[in-house]
C-alpha cells in the first residue's frame, strides 16, 4: 500500500473499532417495513406502475437517457411542462426540477447567498442544507432545534441578506418546524427562509404540496426543495418558488447546469405519481390513522421524540445497545433500523421508526408492544 492507501485503510478500521463502520445492506423484503421512507406505498404500488408504463407508451417515449444536461440536449418540452404542473400543485410561479433533494438543497444553498451574506441553519437539518452552506460564500451558523429565541439571536449578529435554512418535517425526530412564528421572525428582520419539504411532499397538503402550503405559508418562503423519492416513490427532487429564482439557478446553480438531465422515463414517473397521489389521496388519511394508532399504544414512554409524524424515534442510548436493539426488533420480524452517531450526537443513538399507509393494525400492534417490552428492559438495566 501507498500512503494514502496506509491513510484511508487507518480511517476504515478505526471506525471499524469503534462499531461506526457502514455497509451496503439489503432491505428484508420478508420483514415489515418500519424503516423506509415510501409512506404512502408509492414505491410498491402496481396501479402507479402501471400508470407510469402506460404513459410512457401513450407518449411514445423510447429514449433511454436524457443525452445530456439540460443546458445542452438534455431538455424537452414534456420536462417544462412537467415543472409548470409541479408549480401549480406547489402555488409557486414557477418550479426547476433536479435529479435529487440532495442535489437541489446544494444548489439553493451554494448559489443564492453571496459573500457577505449569512446562513443560519437549524441544528438537525440535512447534511445537503449544511454542506451547500458550506459550498457558498456567505458566513453560517447553525441555531438550536427549533429554538427561534437563539435563532433570533444569531439574526442579530448576521450581515448581508440572511437566509434561514430549514425543514419542514426533520428526518431523525419527525417533528415539525414551528412555520407560524418561523415565517413571523423572518419578515420582522426581512430574511429569507429556505424550506426542505422532502419529509412533508406527499403526506401534507391538497395534492401532496407539503407543509407550508398546507398551512398558507407558500408566498412567506424564498425557496422550497420537494423530493419525489420518499413518499411519492419515484425519483428526483423540484426547486419550487418565484421565476426569478429559477432563472437564477439555471444560470448559477453548478449542480443544475454540471449534471446530466433526468432521463424521459423519470420525469414521467413525477408526472405520474403526482396524478396518481390526487386519484388516491385517501392514502393521506390512511397513513394519518396508521399514525394515530401507534401513538395512542405508545403513549406514557418517554424515551421518545415528540413526533406526531411518519417518523418516529426511540432512543437506546449507544450505539451498541441501539444495534442490539434493532436486531431484536428483525429478529421478531420487524424491519427497524439504528441511528448512530456520529449521524446523530453521541448520547442520543436511536431506532427510526417509519409508518406507512400500507402497515396493518396489527403490525403497528405487535411493534408497540414489543417496543414497550424493550423499553422497560433497558430501563431496568
Amino acid at each position: 500500500m501507498n500512503g494514502t492507501e496506509l491513510f484511508l485503510q487507518k480511517k476504515l478500521s478505526q471506525r471499524d473499532s469503534q462499531g461506526l463502520l457502514r455497509k451496503l445492506d439489503h432491505a428484508d423484503i420478508h420483514a415489515t417495513d418500519f424503516s423506509s421512507n415510501d409512506y404512502l406505498g408509492l414505491a410498491r404500488s402496481e396501479g402507479l406502475f402501471q400508470h407510469i408504463c402506460e404513459s410512457t407508451n401513450n407518449l411514445a417515449i423510447k429514449w433511454n437517457g436524457s443525452t445530456g444536461s439540460r443546458l445542452l440536449s438534455g431538455n424537452s418540452r414534456y420536462t417544462e411542462e412537467t415543472e409548470q404542473h409541479l408549480a401549480g400543485i406547489f402555488r409557486s410561479d414557477a418550479a426547476l426540477i433536479f435529479n435529487s433533494g440532495y442535489a437541489a438543497n446544494l444548489a439553493v444553498l451554494s448559489s443564492l447567498p453571496q459573500r457577505n451574506d449569512t446562513i443560519i441553519y437549524d441544528d438537525l437539518a440535512h447534511a445537503c442544507m449544511k454542506d451547500g452552506a458550506r459550498l457558498s460564500l456567505a458566513r453560517r451558523m447553525s441555531f438550536r432545534h427549533n429554538d427561534l429565541s437563539d435563532l433570533e439571536s444569531k439574526i442579530k449578529r448576521s450581515s448581508g441578506n440572511i437566509f434561514i435554512a430549514v425543514e419542514s418535517v426533520y428526518s431523525m425526530d419527525g417533528d415539525e418546524c414551528p412555520l407560524h412564528e418561523l415565517t413571523a421572525l423572518a419578515e420582522k428582520y426581512n430574511a429569507n427562509i429556505i424550506l426542505d419539504e422532502a419529509h412533508s411532499t406527499g403526506v401534507r397538503g391538497d395534492h401532496g404540496s407539503g407543509l407550508a402550503v398546507s398551512l398558507g405559508l407558500h408566498k412567506n418562503i424564498l425557496a422550497r426543495i420537494y423530493t419525489f423519492g420518499k413518499a411519492m416513490g419515484v425519483h428526483g427532487a423540484c426547486v419550487a418558488g418565484s421565476d426569478l429564482i429559477k432563472q437564477y439557478l439555471i444560470n448559477f446553480a453548478r449542480p443544475f447546469i454540471y449534471t446530466t438531465a433526468m432521463p424521459p422515463h423519470a420525469i414521467v414517473s413525477i408526472r405520474c405519481a403526482f396524478d396518481y397521489l390526487q386519484q388516491h389521496i385517501e392514502l393521506q388519511q390512511d397513513l394519518e390513522g396508521k399514525i394515530r394508532l401507534y401513538l395512542q399504544h405508545i403513549s406514557g414512554l418517554s424515551n421518545r421524540t415528540d413526533s406526531v409524524s411518519s417518523i418516529q424515534t426511540f432512543f437506546f442510548a449507544g450505539n451498541e445497545n441501539s444495534k442490539m436493539t434493532a436486531q431484536k426488533l428483525r429478529n421478531h420480524g420487524f424491519d427497524v433500523r439504528a441511528i448512530l452517531s456520529p449521524t446523530v450526537p453521541a448520547g442520543s443513538e436511536r431506532l427510526r421508526i417509519c409508518l406507512h399507509a400500507f402497515n396493518t393494525h396489527e403490525q403497528i400492534l405487535d411493534l408497540t408492544r414489543l417496543l414497550k417490552e424493550l423499553s422497560s428492559h433497558n430501563s431496568n438495566d
